[in-house]
C-alpha cells in the first residue's frame, strides 16, 4: 500500500527534527574549533566547563586507542543505523514519542558521522565535574542520542504496559 501524503508529512517533520539537531550540533562545535584550542577548559561554574576535546573512539572513548579502523567502522555503524532509522520513520508511522526518540537519535548519530567523516575524530565539549570526578565530555550530538535512547525506552514501556492491560481485558 502506498503511503498517504500524511506519512510523507510526518516523515518530512521527523527528518527536519532530525535536520536541526545536524545544524545545532556542527554551529557549537563549528565554535569550540574557532575558540578553543585542543585540552582548552573554560570553567562556567563549579560543576560545568566548556572544553575541547577530541574522541576517536565512541561513548566514554570506547576503541580511543584503536589504530585508525574504529573511525570507518564508526562512520559505517552511524550511517547503517541512519538508514534503519529513516526505515522506521517511513514504515512504523510512529507516534510522537516514538517520533521524536528516532529523529533525536538520527540527529544526533549523523552528527557525529560529520564529525569522523570531516576530522577523524569526534569534537566533545561539555564537561560536567564534581571534586575531581569528571563525567566523560560530550556533545549536542551524544545529548541527542542520549534523550532520544531515554525516550525510546519509554515508549517501549509505556507499550509494553498498553498491551498487557489489552490482555487483562480479553482475559
Amino acid at each position: 500500500m502506498p503511503a498517504s501524503p500524511t506519512d510523507h508529512r510526518k516523515l518530512a517533520t521527523w527528518l527536519l527534527i532530525a535536520l536541526a539537531i545536524i545544524a545545532l550540533d556542527q554551529l557549537t562545535k563549528l565554535l569550540i574549533l574557532q575558540h578553543f584550542q585542543l585540552g582548552d577548559a573554560r570553567p562556567l561554574t563549579g560543576f560545568f566547563s566548556i572544553v575541547r576535546v577530541h574522541n576517536t573512539g565512541a561513548a566514554f572513548s570506547f576503541l580511543a586507542g584503536a589504530s585508525g579502523w574504529q573511525r570507518w567502522f564508526f562512520v559505517g555503524l552511524g550511517l547503517a543505523a541512519a538508514v534503519f532509522i529513516v526505515w522506521m520513520l517511513r514504515t512504523q508511522a510512529p507516534q510522537k514519542l516514538l517520533g521524536w526518540s528516532l529523529a533525536l537519535i538520527l540527529g544526533g548519530a549523523l552528527g557525529n558521522v560529520i564529525d569522523r567523516l570531516l576530522h577523524g575524530y569526534v569534537v566533545d565539549f561539555l564537561d560536567f565535574h564534581w571534586g575531581g570526578w569528571h563525567f566523560p565530555a560530550f556533545n549536542v550530538a551524544d545529548a541527542a542520542i542520549s534523550v532520544g535512547a531515554a525516550l525510546l525506552i519509554l515508549d517501549e514501556v509505556r507499550r509494553m504496559r498498553r498491551e498487557r492491560r489489552s490482555a487483562v481485558v480479553k482475559g
